[in-house]
């Protein structure tokens, strides 16, 4: 089955940096004319609700949550099954628990989430 593990949070001073990992164990890519597999990060800050971030799918085609646009950048490593999350310019505002998915796209409509992680935390301080 597949296992979604996230690392790479904690806490970080305002303007900084972070680089998150997320590990997909037994996760099996699909690229064809209907179905692509698709990776994405969701965030939930305290009293929010869970927002996505950023997706990338199995032919390295991004899409991102117009708040972290120009600051974020999604990667994968499709040989290691990684996919990541490089944070710049980070403000207050993006302290929340962070979560990778995985799943699948049908003919390049929205990504359909199977899987989800447990999640890593990102803290913001000034």
């Amino acid at each position: 089955q597949v296992h979604l593990v996230e690392s790479g949070g904690g806490s970080v001073q305002s303007g900084g940096s972070l680089r998150l990992s997320c590990i997909a164990s037994g996760y099996t890519y699909s690229n064809n004319l209907v179905w692509r597999t698709c990776m994405g990060w969701f965030r939930q800050a305290p009293g929010k609700e869970r927002e996505g971030v950023a997706t990338i799918d199995i032919r390295g085609v991004t899409s991102y949550a117009a708040s972290v646009k120009g600051r974020f950048t999604i990667s994968q490593d499709t040989t290691q099954k990684t996919m990541f999350l490089l944070m710049n310019g980070l403000g207050l505002e993006d302290t929340g628990m962070y979560y990778c998915a995985a799943g699948r796209s049908f003919r390049s409509q929205p990504c359909e989430y199977d899987y989800w992680g447990q999640g890593t935390q990102v803290t913001v301080a000034s």
